[in-house]
């Protein structure tokens, strides 16, 4: 399979940007984006080699965006300046799951102390915990809820990269937006991905802009390879590059948001100008827990997100309680996880997902257990929950009480999620970013912006709210945890995640993955197959996938034997078999440089000079 040339079209030329917004952004800078080659990419499940590098490393989810963030890397940016290049191009390139319009969590390391930074979309001020309430007082069903002026949060994507960038950039912030405008202006190769994306899709012919743009006159899908341009977006970037988050907070383009979500023809929204202009993107303190690996004895220190994601709290709760069974020493069997271990891990997943659903929501709104959500991994009470685990599958487990204490909250009922995709850099100083960005589900709320000029395209607004609980109580009254509130930022299962030796305090890993809620298991797998299992990234990330959201055992079809399902449904598991497509992107640090990976389900590859 053949990806794009490691900078063989990079060309170096002094171009002074205009519009930076950090000190180092007045400065000029040697780098002009060279478009690269554009291959039709192959159809469905692809094995990759993994991609050893030295100097750098870059992982995304699409060979343009990796290709962004290698060439601003060789230009002397940091791991931020790669990331947010590789985010623009994603806006363009991969719309269905990520950009301008969204969210994100950014995880840094600069060698030092690692730093979490929030830029989750946030309800309205005016929003209620009725919002997705019908007339009669019952949930909306939960696609109504999606393709509506109710689901879309206040994008915080752009603030979060900008409060990065002047903490951690080093090229201009104008300098960063060349790629995408580039690449929006002379069009990109329209790949398999978003094509069979767009194939499946039922709703985004619905909304004029995104019909015009994604669809032909007899409104189908362009096809693969079609050069899709996107001059609209283009100049959308053009005044990023020179007002930065205010482009999507006053001005044409804010205005043109509000009015979309506001006069959605079904169910419009309540977001104002208001909204927009006072979100602010938060640091907030990094979620970091010690992991033993029993099969070899070493100890690693394993840093996330904290809520509103309840991403790393699972991750924690599921590594730990696994330690306290025979899991943590078992072997892969013929190079697949087998029954034994995979009754274990989904009976952990049960317990944590439990936890979640009572007690995670927006830390500014929802108090954690006890005052501190690292209750939640207290060794006491994860062996305490590791002993609920039998022969037999407890099929649906019950929240635990890791404080001690009664809780107030109701535990959410069970709800789709959706969406995302991952970003990995480590740059020439070492410093390392794990990103994690989305707009929920595929295509968002399936509403496009621009800025009304008459250019054609724009970007598609997030459907984060929908990560909401529709109910906001249960039958006897308590409140959901995870209800809607007004400003509150909705719960998330994205899961960046940094690695570090225990003891030396080195880095080993950066990585993450799209999946909504699966997003959880699927950097478990990251972790466990890495350090458990003595895999590296790569051939982690190519393993099956397996999950249980505290429901069904879910198995990715076509890839465990038999053997293993009859096995899993003697222990009392209702297996499912379905895709389960991951987007994992992962670095991990060698002793020559870096090696990484990229998920074999979806289109993205890793850049860095070849050794």
């Amino acid at each position: 399979m053949k990806f794009l040339k490691y900078g063989s079209k990079l060309k170096l030329a002094v171009a002074v940007l205009v519009g930076g917004l950090s000190a180092c952004a007045i400065q000029p800078t040697a780098f002009n984006y060279a478009t690269p080659d554009q291959p039709n990419d192959p159809v469905g499940y692809q094995e990759k080699p993994g991609w050893a590098t030295q100097g750098f490393a870059v992982a995304a989810a699409n060979p343009l965006a990796t290709d962004a963030g290698y060439q601003v890397l060789m230009a002397g940016g940091s791991a931020i300046d790669a990331a947010i290049a590789v985010q623009m191009v994603l806006t363009l390139v991969e719309p269905q799951s990520s950009g301008i319009g969204g969210g994100a969590f950014v995880l840094h390391h600069d060698g030092k102390k690692v730093e979490a930074y929030d830029g989750r979309e946030a309800a309205p001020s005016a929003a209620t915990d009725k919002l997705f309430l019908d007339a009669q007082g019952k949930p909306l069903p939960f696609i109504d809820g999606v393709v509506s002026g109710l689901s879309v949060g206040v994008p915080g994507t752009l603030s979060v990269l900008e409060m990065a960038h002047k903490e951690h950039g080093k090229l201009p912030w104008a300098t960063l937006m060349q790629p995408a405008i580039q690449l929006a202006e002379q069009g990109f190769k329209l790949s398999p991905h978003l094509h069979r994306g767009l194939q499946a899709e039922a709703y985004l012919m619905k909304d004029p802009v995104a019909a015009s743009y994604f669809y032909d006159a007899q409104g189908k899908p362009h096809p693969v390879g079609y050069v899709l341009k996107n001059p609209e977006l283009a100049a959308i970037f053009r005044d990023i590059a020179v007002r930065g988050s205010q482009a999507l907070k006053q001005g044409p383009v804010a205005e043109a948001l509000v009015q979309k979500v506001r006069q959605h023809p079904t169910r419009p929204g309540s977001m104002t100008l208001q909204d927009l202009a006072n979100y602010k993107a938060k640091k907030r303190e990094p979620l970091c827990f010690d992991h033993a690996v029993q099969t070899t004895g070493k100890n690693f220190q394993l840093c996330g997100f904290p809520p509103p994601s309840s991403g790393t709290l699972a991750i924690g709760q599921m590594l730990g309680i696994l330690n306290n069974t025979s899991a943590g020493k078992m072997p892969l069997e013929q190079g697949l996880p087998s029954s034994d271990w995979l009754h274990f891990y989904t009976e952990a997943a049960r317990l944590a997902f439990a936890d979640r659903g009572q007690f995670v929501g927006d830390p500014d709104f929802v108090q954690a257990p006890g005052g501190d959500w690292k209750t939640m991994l207290h060794p006491t009470y994860l062996k305490q929950r590791s002993s609920l685990i039998g022969s037999q599958s407890m099929k649906v487990a019950q929240p635990g009480n890791p404080a001690g204490t009664k809780t107030a909250y109701a535990p959410m009922p069970s709800q789709e999620e959706y969406g995302t995709s991952h970003i990995s850099v480590i740059d020439r100083d070492g410093n390392a970013v794990a990103m994690t960005t989305t707009i929920e589900a595929v295509f968002g709320s399936r509403l496009m912006v621009n800025s009304g000029q008459g250019r054609h395209g724009g970007f598609l607004l997030n459907n984060e709210l929908t990560d909401f609980s529709f109910a906001p109580t249960d039958a006897k009254g308590l409140p959901i945890a995870n209800r809607v509130e007004g400003g509150k930022r909705p719960r998330s299962s994205m899961s960046p995640t940094l690695v570090f030796e225990k003891d030396s305090g080195k880095l080993k890993m950066t990585g993450g993955s799209p999946g909504g809620a699966v997003i959880i298991h699927y950097t478990g797998k990251l972790l466990i197959g890495t350090l458990q299992w003595g895999l590296n990234t790569q051939q982690t990330i190519n393993l099956p996938n397996f999950s249980s959201l505290n429901g069904p055992t879910i198995l990715e079809e076509k890839r465990f034997p038999e053997s293993t399902v009859k096995a899993l449904q003697g222990k009392g598991h209702d297996v499912r078999e379905t895709p389960l497509p991951s987007g994992l992107q992962a670095i991990e640090v060698t002793p020559t440089g870096f090696f990484g990976g990229a998920d074999p389900r979806r289109e993205g590859v890793v850049m860095g000079p070849k050794p």
